[in-house]
């Protein structure tokens, strides 16, 4: 996101100007001392030559003058804050390109021309994923803070960003938690908050039903859509329950449907769809042996 480059300077020990002069009118005095350390060796074992003037080995300084320098917390922090600056500035020049002039809030046709240079359809998966990382509350809208805590969330402040993250929310969304969280917010997603809405409308079920389920669809979607297709007067909306619960059902219920039971607490209208379903799978047998018949027997005239 960004760089920051600290300049850091080893402070230095110096002498004072007395240290200086009682040196100096000590010389005769050190020179005696050295030596007799030169004839009798010093108590140590080492030559005076391995002291330097201020005192410290030279051992000790090749040691100290090898260490790497060392960066304080606050210089640390410093760099952390000018980065996320920097970041949060790239966010919001990118909000402010697709935003709508009125509004503080990136509308139906600043989304379009978000997803366009995206490359993704509007209607397609990636972009359910994306609103799911942003947490938006409404489709065809991201208000600023959902852009900006959505940006920050996946780690990303441009289109090059974005576009690179996307392998990596796909595979996020196919683990059993993540999706199960995803399947929930995409409820929420598809309702009209303006109207006050607590369903959702049998269309927008159906179209946001085959979207949540594109990377893992479960063997009976189908069928269960194909029910809600062919029973429009029976069913208004979908309840968040049933919403909820559908999922559960394509987990646990075959798709031969042979465990399902209506003692345990299912939603009424999953009731109507499997006594629906085994009929239309009933009768499409008994089709189908018709079928046979007749073209067995007319066969038989054939031979004949």
């Amino acid at each position: 996101m960004g760089q920051c480059v600290t300049k850091c300077k080893n402070p230095s020990s110096t002498l004072g100007s007395k240290n200086g002069e009682r040196e100096s009118g000590s010389k005769s005095h050190s020179k005696r001392s050295a030596v007799h350390k030169d004839d009798h060796g010093s108590a140590c074992g080492k030559s005076s030559g391995d002291i330097l003037v201020n005192g410290t080995k030279k051992t000790d300084a090749a040691v100290e003058s090898s260490q790497p320098p060392t960066f304080s917390g606050d210089t640390k922090k410093d760099c952390v804050t000018s980065a996320e600056e920097s970041s949060l500035q790239r966010i919001g020049e990118l909000f402010r390109r697709y935003k709508d002039e009125r509004e503080d809030a990136i509308l139906e046709e600043g989304m379009e021309r978000f997803c366009n240079d995206l490359c993704v359809d509007p209607t397609e998966f990636k972009v359910l994923v994306l609103a799911w990382k942003f947490q938006a509350a409404t489709m065809c809208k991201f208000t600023r803070k959902e852009f900006f805590e959505g940006c920050k969330a996946i780690n990303a402040d441009s289109i090059d960003g974005i576009c690179a993250r996307f392998p990596s929310l796909l595979n996020e969304a196919k683990q059993e938690d993540k999706f199960k969280d995803l399947y929930r917010f995409t409820f929420q997603f598809g309702l009209d908050s303006e109207e006050g809405q607590r369903s959702l409308h049998r269309e927008i079920a159906i179209a946001l039903w085959k979207l949540v389920f594109t990377q893992n669809k479960p063997p009976i979607l189908d069928q269960w859509l194909h029910f809600l297709i062919e029973n429009p007067s029976g069913i208004k909306g979908i309840s968040r329950d049933t919403w909820n619960m559908f999922l559960n059902f394509t987990q646990v219920i075959g798709p031969d449907l042979s465990n399902y039971s209506e003692d345990e607490a299912w939603p009424s209208l999953f009731d109507t769809f499997v006594e629906w379903e085994m009929e239309r799978r009933k009768k499409e047998e008994e089709t189908k042996c018709i079928t046979s018949s007749d073209t067995e027997g007319l066969c038989a005239e054939e031979q004949t």
